[in-house]
């Protein structure tokens, strides 16, 4: 089997190595698609304080169950299926309380361990969830992004009520734009980019705003005279931009924020900014009990998909996915690779 390997930022190798057996517990996945994320970016660019080289890119992650090891009941050989990218204990506080994404050892599939583009990886029994098998495998990948946008949406207590603020509007603001108007909610969207603020409203959005053009601040007050927004999503996550989205006229008295990046330059927060209006400022990472509910939810085309892809990659031209990373494609909004 070949795998590929980022040995240390700007580069990488395909190895071949023996395709590993499924110990007891365990299965065999043979990889049939994965969706390229901003983290494999960041990982590739030396830009991902959690990462450590040599490493396997890939934590989106769909395939068929190749073989299974000893004891396994849960999946049989053939099931089409995605794979957690969340490696837990299963024992400490936080896994016991149904948070395993914030496990006291957490790992990520792609980041602090090894992911899945290879052509075959073993995974516990527990980490793989079966699919339809008329789901394509291309919008199989999606899940796991979408499963971040119910685990966010979540964390911040959305409701219909809401008037919702996403900043950035990216795969993953075009993610938790659909979540929020699955969940019924109006949205705003922000952004620089001409065609994802496009996209944004053939996925729903309420309101647009072109951030680079238009004074974010100004328009908000026009779209809810003068009140601000319930709820905001920093998904375009640049140094600044937390401090930015706090200031007053964004967000409501008791608002909240969710930023969903892991920026490491500090910001130029006050407790004054926070407690004088009692905002809150939420925290998320990966997602925990969330990729059933997003299979259901694709499986009934509660979500559009049509866009959300741009450029699809076999496996065997890998070079091409590390060649727009380096230099993106103008028109590129998400790669996938095929096996």
């Amino acid at each position: 089997m070949k795998e590929v390997i980022v040995t240390a930022p700007y580069q990488f190798e395909v190895t071949e190595k023996e395709i590993p057996k499924p110990e007891k517990g365990e299965v065999l996945v043979q990889m049939k698609a994965a969706g390229v994320c901003g983290s494999d970016f960041h990982l590739f660019l030396g830009e991902n304080p959690q990462a450590v080289f040599p490493r396997v890119p890939g934590h989106e992650n769909a395939g068929i169950i190749a073989e299974v090891g000893e004891g396994v009941t849960s999946v049989k050989k053939g099931d089409h299926v995605v794979v957690d990218l969340v490696i837990a204990c299963g024992e400490c506080k936080q896994c016991r309380s149904g948070r395993r994404n914030i496990c006291e050892t957490v790992k990520a599939r792609g980041a602090a361990a090894d992911g899945g583009w290879r052509e075959y990886f073993t995974v516990p029994e527990h980490e793989v969830y079966v699919l339809p098998e008329d789901m394509p495998f291309e919008e199989a990948v999606l899940i796991e992004p979408f499963a971040i946008g119910g685990h966010c949406t979540k964390r911040a207590d959305v409701t219909k009520e809401d008037l919702v603020l996403i900043y950035g509007s990216g795969t993953i603001g075009a993610v938790v734009l659909q979540t929020c108007k699955n969940i019924g909610c109006k949205v705003i969207c922000a952004d620089i980019n001409e065609s994802s603020l496009e996209r944004a409203e053939r996925y729903g959005a309420d309101h647009i705003i072109h951030s680079g053009q238009e004074d974010l601040i100004d328009r908000i007050s026009q779209i809810t005279k003068g009140k601000g927004v319930d709820v905001v999503f920093d998904c375009a996550c640049y140094p600044g931009s937390l401090t930015y989205l706090m200031k007053q006229g964004i967000l409501t008295n008791g608002g909240r924020i969710v930023p969903l990046g892991f920026c490491t330059e500090q910001e130029q927060i006050t407790q004054a900014m926070i407690n004088g209006r009692e905002l809150e400022i939420i925290g998320t990472r990966m997602s925990t009990g969330q990729f059933e509910p997003t299979i259901t939810k694709l499986t009934n085309h509660e979500y559009q998909l049509e866009g959300m892809v741009s450029h699809y990659i076999p496996f065997t031209e890998i070079d091409k996915v590390f060649d727009n990373m380096k230099n993106p494609p103008s028109d590129m909004k998400k790669m996938v690779i095929l096996w």
